[in-house]
């Protein structure tokens, strides 16, 4: 079998496609943007999971843009694709994509971005993919909690209380939304007094997260205390901002920052010294456990258990569950190595 990639032309992978499709069940793929760092990850183990089993699949880029998602879904289920493996650029659309794949009994698989379990649940053939993004806050949280009571001279002003700032995602994602909901609750109910200096959306990227700690550094300078930053690489933005201000390295000020995701870059800069931690959103293994179902689903198989059990919309265990969750790990100074490749 030979695999088809993004960006071919739908056209010519429908007719490179046509001898073998009445044998071979195609899979049609849609990242939500290509040049998102942790997605592409994702995307790159999709691929590699295919090619190594001999699977045919079509991997589109949504360009950032959900009405483009929209109109790569239409294609595949017009070109007879068996299932589809969507990464949606607004989770609130699954609604309408349930309407569309489930009127042709096409199975699909959304990962990363969680719809609305309400719209899952409309779908016996539909799945999700993903990581309870409430865990990955909660552990941003302590990382920061444990440096903040093992370092008193964190608190800079002496004044009892945490002041942080806290970069955010797209605020329509639901992993932002956790992400920064659950790591200042892991802070207070660790019994740590806080106070938010700023919040602001990045949407995940690394120049407007840089830009946007520029403005704070030059609005509120040292009383900023901790950085949050709901991936890495806005956390890396973060960072780059604070070494122009003169943070880091040897005689220089430091300040605590975390992400989430555990990229490369990422791990990099744990071994520089300049993240405090991370939380290892594992892309390699959202990507296989995406690829195993929607493979499972194309062929007419029941899905089994890939990277983790079938659950619920809970994260409970259940062998009729429509959900794999994918664990989190913190990962700090103490564990950084075990995770380098």
């Amino acid at each position: 079998m030979r695999m088809i990639a993004a960006p071919l032309l739908f056209a010519c992978a429908l007719a490179s496609t046509a001898a073998i499709a009445q044998s071979t069940p195609k899979i049609g793929v849609t990242i939500y943007k290509f040049d998102d760092t942790f997605m592409s990850y994702v995307r790159g183990k999709i691929e590699s999971e295919a090619k190594a089993a001999g699977v045919t699949i079509s991997v589109q880029d949504g360009q950032g843009d959900q009405s483009k998602v929209n109109d790569i879904q239409d294609l595949f289920l017009t070109q007879g694709y068996n299932s589809l493996a969507l990464n949606m650029v607004e989770p609130t659309a699954a609604n309408v994509i349930i309407q569309k794949v489930s009127a042709k009994k096409v199975p699909v698989v959304f990962f990363n971005r969680e719809p609305d379990a309400a719209d899952l649940a409309k779908y016996p053939l539909a799945y999700y993919v993903g990581a309870k993004a409430q865990a990955s806050g909660t552990m941003e949280g302590e990382i920061i909690a444990d440096y903040w009571k093992a370092h008193p001279e964190a608190d800079k002003n002496k004044d009892g209380v945490l002041q942080y700032v806290m970069l955010i995602g797209d605020p329509a994602n639901t992993d932002a939304k956790y992400r920064t909901e659950f790591s200042i609750k892991a802070l207070t109910d660790a019994g740590i007094k806080v106070q938010s200096l700023a919040e602001d959306t990045a949407m995940w990227n690394r120049g407007d997260a840089q830009n946007k700690m520029q403005a704070w550094l030059a609005k509120f300078g040292d009383k900023i205390e901790v950085v949050f930053a709901n991936n890495d690489d806005m956390a890396l933005g973060a960072i780059e901002a604070l070494k122009a201000a003169g943070y880091f390295g040897p005689g220089k000020k430091f300040i605590p920052v975390v992400g989430v995701d555990a990229t490369p870059p990422a791990l990099d800069a744990l071994k520089q010294g300049t993240l405090l931690g991370t939380v290892l959103n594992d892309a390699e293994n959202q990507g296989k456990a995406t690829f195993d179902l929607a493979a499972e689903l194309a062929a007419g198989k029941t899905p089994l258990k890939t990277v983790a059990p079938l659950a619920g919309a809970d994260g409970k265990p259940d062998p009729n569950g429509h959900y794999v969750w994918v664990p989190y790990t913190k990962v700090t100074q103490e564990n950084y190595k075990s995770f380098l490749k």
